[in-house]
């Protein structure tokens, strides 16, 4: 494998991820996390150029969307206030829990994307046997690990991080006994790039609040979870063995994915986000004009033309067996990024005041996005799982959040927000 075209090919996918998840940001929770799950797995698919896979594209996107979109139940909130601690060991346990949460946001994501990308005709993905499995697990993990040991990570915060534990277990023993390798490099790799995005990302917010760095470093710990979630991704999708796929699909297949991506979550990232009270009021500071319900209902009826836009083209003015191409895959993914974009500006105001300038760095990240897509041209290898490399690789992440933690606590005193876990 040519190595500036897998770096090139992680970077652009990288850069999807990074920008949906900034954008995500202004929605949160799952409906917010899938949008942009759903835009990340279209940078890998995109960057990747596997013609075998084009005509899955969707439901594959989707399973990446809803896996990424799991994670939306977990509470981070006070954890991100651990890393602004003043001792070590609370700093340290901050960094190491915001690891386990982005961990899991990739796990989940990336080993749903990747059973997607593997399933066929000859090995099919049995999907109701995961559901009921990773349901299952979730609650059990979440009944012993909180209401039974009271192994709390953020109290008085919800604990539904156990919950996803639990789900991320269960799709592990699926992955293991099916002999889903490439699944499974996949969920690794996008749970290692997600974790370490999220301590890094904290470590980039604590230390531009001390620098007293005017930009919103929210937005830079979202991007660098999504930015290196999305270069795990990249990389265990490169460095899987895939069958080649020649399973024909039909039309009706497609309606329920079709729907899902551009209809459903759409929809309730606008009923959850574009409230009168929150628009209302970040409206009265911009400007003298009532910009209330033209805001919410323009974004409404953003959602229902791009939906009639995406049935037509993907579902409507497909034959029998459905035959999509690369042009297809560009069209949705800048179509895609470029509706959650406009929801951002919207929910925002950024586009009658530049007071929030890390929107028109999405736009900038779009462009860029858009341009490098057709310079990559990466090829595929096989590697095998190594377990006991990966195990020093995570011992050298924690290692390396470890010195991210003493740097911390050596650049500051007492900073708002800040909360201890061990007193």
């Amino acid at each position: 494998m040519k190595s500036k075209q897998v770096y090139l090919s992680m970077l652009v996918a990288g850069m999807a991820m990074g920008t949906a998840w900034a954008i995500r940001g202004q929605f949160g929770h799952e409906q917010g996390a899938a949008w942009a799950g759903g835009i990340g797995a279209l940078g890998v698919l995109l960057v990747s150029k596997r013609i075998d896979w084009y005509n899955k594209v969707l439901s594959v996107v989707l399973a990446g969307a809803l896996g990424w979109g799991i994670g939306g139940v977990m509470s981070y909130g006070v954890v991100v206030g651990y890393g602004r601690g003043t001792d070590f060991g609370n700093v340290y346990y901050g960094l190491c829990m915001l690891f386990v949460i982005g961990g899991l946001y990739g796990f989940l994501g990336g080993g749903l994307f990747g059973l997607a990308i593997s399933s066929s005709a000859k090995r099919m993905v049995k999907w109701s046997n995961i559901i009921v499995e990773m349901v299952v697990g979730g609650l059990l993990v979440y009944f012993f690990f909180i209401e039974q040991f009271g192994w709390l990570m953020t109290p008085p915060r919800s604990e539904m991080w156990a919950a996803c534990l639990g789900m991320a277990l269960a799709l592990t023993w699926y992955l293991v006994r099916n002999k889903q390798h490439a699944a499974m490099r996949v969920a690794i790799f996008a749970g290692l790039g997600g974790g370490f995005g999220f301590a890094f990302g904290n470590f980039l917010q604590v230390l531009g609040g001390v620098l007293e760095i005017k930009f919103n470093l929210w937005n830079v710990m979202e991007y660098s979870l999504g930015f290196f979630g999305g270069v795990g991704m990249t990389y265990g999708t490169l460095t899987s063995h895939w069958e080649v796929s020649e399973d024909k699909h039909k039309k009706t297949s497609q309606w329920f994915p079709v729907m899902m991506l551009v209809l459903v979550i759409p929809l309730i990232v606008w009923q959850q986000s574009f409230e009168v009270k929150r628009i209302a009021e970040t409206y009265l500071n911009l400007s003298p004009a009532d910009w209330t319900l033209p805001v919410i209902w323009t974004a409404f009826a953003l959602v229902l033309l791009f939906s009639a836009l995406w049935f037509n083209k993907y579902y409507f003015r497909q034959s029998g067996i459905v035959n999509y191409g690369y042009k297809d895959l560009f069209t949705f993914f800048a179509g895609h990024l470029g509706l959650y974009i406009v929801f951002s500006f919207l929910i925002t105001g950024a586009f009658i005041s530049m007071y929030r300038i890390e929107q028109y760095l999405y736009v900038i990240n779009l462009v860029v996005i858009l341009f490098l897509t057709g310079k990559t041209h990466p090829e595929f290898t096989g590697k095998e799982i190594d377990g006991s490399r990966w195990a020093k690789g995570m011992l050298a992440l924690l290692v390396f959040i470890a010195i991210l933690s003493f740097i911390l606590v050596n650049t500051h005193g007492e900073l708002a927000g800040s909360h201890n876990r061990f007193e």
